[in-house]
């Protein structure tokens, strides 16, 4: 049984019976979850799951209905039921659902992988993920060590009633560690290559290797226990560099989030409420310094992303959109639904769902800073900043619900003085107004500096959704930003 042909029993029932539009896809999602604490195996799971979504438009309202029974009788079934809803949605409604258009394509694409992470054993994952514990624990005072990998497929048929026909492949890998040392009444804690997972992306089992585990684990461990000798944080205005991957998370939470247009227009409020970014702020809103440039860019070019893919789950084309230029702010992320509240006559591409049995939402693709275009190292960064604090891997986040308000804290911190980094400081946060923190930043590193984060759990909707997003960043200097120390145990 073709997919096609699965798609067609479906779209034929809801055309016959009066739909505007529908849409299909089927899904299939292979995935791999392994973790270890002290050496031992603390998780192992591996499923695969395979269904069907119909979303239907009738008399300008949305149903959806989907099954993981791919039988004709289920099929045609399953789409009578999203029809049905539609019409419910019709009498409630409050706005018709306009559409913008888009044209039929005929497309196969797949992520670019050189090793298909499904081609690695258990066992061989296993191996890694226990020798890094080993190393973690080798360092005297380290209380607990653990490491964690995931490896996922997700293959997905996408038909509409316009034509479309899209078929598309991505795998996605990820890994990282962390240790913990207990003392007293403090639990420090360093992970790497980044808090909450590691990295991950849209690339085989290659990325592995790039991460260089084993060969940072020694040093992470020693750095955890260092913690508990290192100073507090001073509090105050100063200098603030933060390191790529917690630039990452910030442009996530204070950049990501309120582009997102159905949140600006009420439409979503679930989890991180709605968006300082109302309408008339499109272009007249300083959202940052000139050097400030950000971008929504779903494209193969930008990188293996998390939010990298050719078409979105609305049949839209993957697409570069300026969200801060010189720092301006330029646009939003949308949909088909939502382009025409802005102006738009087309959608910039960022409808996605996690799975079959879930209606696609305005999600954050890769939202990336630019780097800076006059060669910065790392090293001339520090050596151009006279004294500061430089942070490094988020530790804890809060935002507030329109996402103006931030505090971020962050593992560890270094004092900058003189132009050299210097003694090391525990629990180190800082805070801000969103627009006033972008408009401090006076430099960021270059491309050779950049890298393009995986943040694989962002939860979004009712019910839940969790997806993974993408954010590129380098390091980067803000200036006059308010530093504190986030716990203030002993």
């Amino acid at each position: 049984m073709s997919m096609k042909q699965i798609a067609d029993w479906a779209l034929n029932v809801v055309t016959q019976r009066g739909a505007g539009y529908a849409d299909v896809r089927i899904v299939d999602h292979r995935q791999r979850s392994l973790a270890t604490k002290n050496g031992k195996v603390g998780h192992a799971g591996s499923g695969e799951t395979l269904g069907i979504g119909i979303r239907v438009l009738v008399n300008d309202a949305w149903g959806f209905a989907s099954t993981d029974d791919l039988s004709r009788e289920a099929v045609e079934k399953t789409a009578a039921q999203a029809l049905e809803i539609a019409k419910a949605s019709a009498r409630v409604k409050e706005e018709p659902v306009r559409l913008a258009p888009e044209p039929a394509v005929k497309i196969e694409w797949s992520s670019p992988y050189k090793i298909d992470p499904f081609t690695t054993s258990i066992e061989q994952n296993f191996d890694l993920l226990t020798r890094i514990d080993a190393e973690l624990l080798a360092v005297k005072g380290v209380t607990l060590a653990e490491s964690s990998m995931q490896l996922g497929r997700y293959e997905q048929w996408f038909y509409n009633t316009d034509g479309s026909d899209i078929h598309q492949t991505r795998v996605i890998t990820g890994a990282g560690f962390c240790a913990l040392a207990f003392q007293g009444t403090e639990i420090m804690k360093r992970s790497y290559p980044n808090s909450f997972g590691g990295q991950h992306q849209n690339i085989g089992y290659e990325l592995i290797d790039g991460l260089k585990l084993l060969e940072n684990a020694r040093r992470i461990g020693e750095e955890a226990v260092a913690l508990h000798k290192a100073e507090r944080c001073p509090e105050g205005k100063m200098n603030l560099v933060l390191d790529s991957s917690q630039l990452g998370l910030q442009i996530h939470e204070s950049v990501g989030h309120p582009i997102e247009l159905d949140r600006v227009l009420g439409m979503e409020a679930n989890f991180a409420g709605t968006s300082f970014l109302t309408l008339e702020k499109l272009r007249t809103l300083r959202y940052g310094s000139d050097i400030v440039n950000v971008v929504a860019d779903a494209t193969e070019q930008h990188g293996p992303g998390l939010g990298t893919f050719a078409y979105d789950d609305e049949g839209v084309q993957a697409q570069c959109t300026p969200i801060i230029t010189k720092g301006l702010f330029t646009g939003y992320i949308s949909s088909r639904e939502t382009a025409h509240t802005i102006g738009e006559t087309r959608s910039n591409g960022t409808m996605r769902a996690e799975g079959w049995n879930r209606i696609p939402l305005v999600r954050m693709t890769n939202i990336s800073i630019l780097p800076g275009e006059k060669p910065l190292t790392f090293d001339q960064l520090i050596s151009g900043t006279d004294d500061g604090i430089y942070m490094q891997t988020n530790r804890s986040w809060s935002i507030d619900d329109k996402r103006y308000n931030f505090q971020f804290g962050c593992e560890i911190g270094w004092e900058i003085k003189g132009g050299k980094l210097g003694r090391m400081f525990k629990n180190p946060s800082y805070s801000g107004i969103t627009t006033e923190f972008w408009n401090s930043m006076d430099a960021i590193c270059s491309r050779d500096q950049w890298t393009l984060w995986g943040t694989p759990n962002c939860g979004k909707g009712q019910p839940m959704q969790t997806m993974g997003t993408g954010h590129g960043a380098s390091p980067a200097r803000f200036r006059g930003v308010k530093i504190g120390t986030a716990y203030k145990g002993n």
